[in-house]
Formats: C-alpha cells, sequence, structure tokens
C-alpha cells in the first residue's frame, strides 16, 4: 500500500468529485468467532504473574538479616510467640471459627 500527497490511500479505488474514494459496497454481517488457545491463555497468565512480581516492592536486605538473628537467638522464640503465630494460622484459615478451610 502507497499513500500520495494527494492521491487516495488505496490507489486501486478511484476518486470521487469531492476528492474523496468511491464509497464502499454495504459491509456484510458474517457471525464470526474467535477461540484463544491453551497456550495464549498460558502465556497471558504468565505474563500477569511476571507483572505483579514486576510491581512487587524489593526486599529489604538489612530487614531480612534483623529477622535472620532474631529467629537464630534462641531467647526470641518464645511460647507466647509460638501461640500467637498458631493463634493467627487458625485465624487465617478458620475465619470466624468456622469449621471448613478457608481456600
Amino acid at each position: 500500500m502507497t499513500i500520495g500527497r494527494t492521491g487516495p490511500i488505496e490507489p486501486s479505488r478511484p476518486l470521487n468529485e469531492g476528492g474523496r474514494g468511491a464509497p464502499a459496497g454495504k459491509i456484510a454481517k458474517n457471525d464470526d468467532t474467535v477461540s484463544i488457545s491453551k497456550e495464549a491463555f498460558k502465556k497471558a497468565d504468565w505474563l500477569n504473574a511476571i507483572e505483579i512480581v514486576s510491581s512487587a516492592p524489593e526486599v529489604r536486605e538489612s530487614r531480612v538479616a534483623e529477622l535472620k538473628a532474631k529467629i537464630n537467638d534462641p531467647a526470641y522464640i518464645t511460647d507466647t510467640l509460638l501461640n500467637g503465630t498458631a493463634d493467627k494460622i487458625i485465624d487465617v484459615l478458620w475465619p470466624n471459627g468456622g469449621d471448613k478451610l478457608k481456600f
């Protein structure tokens, strides 16, 4: 396809008196369908995951080192800490004291 300065975009369509291309005929409506492959869905999932990971905040090395030092300290892990952690896990998995796991 070529575009001239004064001519039509498609040279095969003649100009009418108004300087525009001749009107196209009626466009017939078809019942067109589009099918998306499993591979395309998989690729979209990967791209979505990459976008989520890319937008995540960066790891703070100093905070990670601080937490590792706390965990390695035997005085840090107490019954209060373990019970609080277990309570939080139960609250997440069984909200409102329900009998079904939340997934």
